[in-house]
């Protein structure tokens, strides 16, 4: 008995298929990834190119340290809550009329830090805050 042999063709890997597959898996892969995007605001104070005013009597100094420490009226005093600052600024305006809260803060200063005394401001009745500002070199 004589067997024929027959003559085995070498085996292929069909790629049509894997290809396929691949696609649906990337489709898949756009369709559920979720984009974040973190939104973040790069604030550059502006200086102003003004005289240097003589500090008037009914002004309440607060400075803001890069630490976040207050001074109020070159006396630093501790936070614990907006509540106690603005008690605070009530103490330090007793007696002066149309009294005008000054924030200095310094550049590194939190912004966080300033809205606290902006809004001690608001809750101890004082109409007028502004900021004091570094004259530019010339």
């Amino acid at each position: 008995m004589r067997f024929a042999r027959t003559r085995k063709e070498d085996p292929e890997i069909n790629l049509i298929p894997m290809i396929d597959v691949l696609l649906v898996i990337i489709i898949f892969l756009m369709l559920t990834t979720t984009y974040s995007r973190f939104a973040e605001l790069k604030i550059n104070l502006p200086t102003a190119d003004a005289e240097k005013k003589l500090e008037q009597s009914n002004e309440i100094n607060v400075v803001i340290s890069a630490a976040g420490q207050y001074e109020l009226q070159r006396k630093p005093i501790q936070f614990r809550n907006v509540a106690s600052l603005a008690e605070e600024l009530r103490r330090a305006g007793t007696g002066m009329k149309d009294a005008i809260v000054v924030i200095n803060a310094d550049n590194n200063a939190t912004h966080q830090s300033v809205i606290r005394v902006m809004d001690a401001a608001r809750q101890a009745g004082y109409g007028q805050v502004v900021f004091a500002v570094e004259q530019a070199p010339k």
